[in-house]
């Protein structure tokens, strides 16, 4: 399947595909994640976007399936090349799951108010970064929007403190807690794993699609099991529907990576990083709309901030 033209508006579209996949995808695997560990859900999501990912690019060798899901590009182990995408797309799998777990660790023992968007604000950062030092020059309309867009993921991502801060010292200063210097370390590492998921998917991505992201699955996939083999935390499958939302999640994360990567294809790779970042405001929507859980003003004008952002980026 050939590249897409360069077209910021096609761009938009896969990335917020991307976006709305990838936060459904964490809602159902944070509904998971009420009725049992983290390890276990993700020992079950990981997994299952992995096998999903092997199954989809096996049928891309059937030759009556090969023009429908893409021959050579999408489809075809030949379009991976030479090792090095291999090992772009495993790397990629690897980073994203250290990543995931830095995020749950710091939700566990540090305030999410300042994990959840630190973690948003470094993955989006990080792979803008290396799009523009890679010579990456985009309109000043897209620059405006794209920046935009960097605030609302911060302003969407921000959720209530679990912990307090320290009371303010002699002088009147309010001191960080120690709990506070981990979120920022917690935030910055899982932000440092995502960023480099995104950027190490997107390099294996010009070799194909669908072996990239099958390989990258499969990497994370070793992670996910080799920890909860370490941690003792066995998957109790069937067990509250658990096993179904944690599966369907799995599958609708991979589905996501497609997108991200085809987004990657069709033009500039900072504008795609930074409107898949948008994916949080998707889970704070569905939380919304299906638990009705109350959406804070904040998180409100950030979801308002975000589509004035992606207009920017389009006209």
């Amino acid at each position: 399947m050939p590249d897409f033209p360069e077209d910021p508006i096609v761009v938009t579209i896969l990335a917020l595909a991307a976006a709305m996949l990838y936060g459904t995808a964490d809602f159902l695997g944070g509904l998971a994640s009420r009725r049992a560990s983290v390890f276990a859900v993700l020992a079950l999501t990981v997994p299952a976007g992995a096998a999903v990912m092997l199954v989809v690019a096996l049928l891309g060798q059937v030759p009556a399936l090969g023009g429908l899901l893409g021959h050579g590009g999408l489809g075809s182990p030949a379009a991976m090349g030479d090792w090095s995408a291999a090992g772009w797309a495993a790397a990629s799998g690897v980073c994203g799951a250290a990543g995931l777990i830095a995020f749950y660790a710091g939700f566990a023992s540090a305030p999410i108010s300042v994990v959840a968007p630190v973690a948003a604000l470094v993955s989006a950062v990080l792979p803008v970064g290396v799009a523009i030092a890679g010579g990456e020059r985009p309109a000043r309309t897209v620059i405006v929007g794209g920046l935009i867009c960097l605030v609302a993921i911060v302003m969407v991502s921000a959720q209530p403190a679990d912990h307090p801060p320290r009371e303010p010292d002699d002088s009147g200063n309010r001191l960080p807690t120690p709990g506070r210097l981990r979120a920022l370390g917690y935030g910055a590492a899982a932000g440092a794993g995502f960023g480099l998921f995104f950027i190490f998917l997107k390099n294996a991505g010009q070799s194909g699609v669908l072996w990239p992201v099958a390989i990258s699955r499969s990497a994370g996939t070793v992670v996910a099991l080799a920890l909860a083999l370490a941690t003792r935390t066995r998957p109790r499958l069937g067990r509250g529907g658990i096993t179904g939302v944690a599966l369907i999640s799995g599958a609708i994360d991979a589905a996501a990576n497609v997108c991200y990567v085809l987004a990657t294809r069709a033009g500039l790779f900072g504008l795609a990083v930074v409107i898949t970042s948008l994916y949080p405001g998707i889970t704070v929507l569905l939380a919304r709309v299906l638990l009705r859980e109350r959406m804070r003003w904040l998180q409100r004008a950030g979801l308002l901030l975000a589509a004035v952002g992606v207009v920017l980026v389009t006209v």
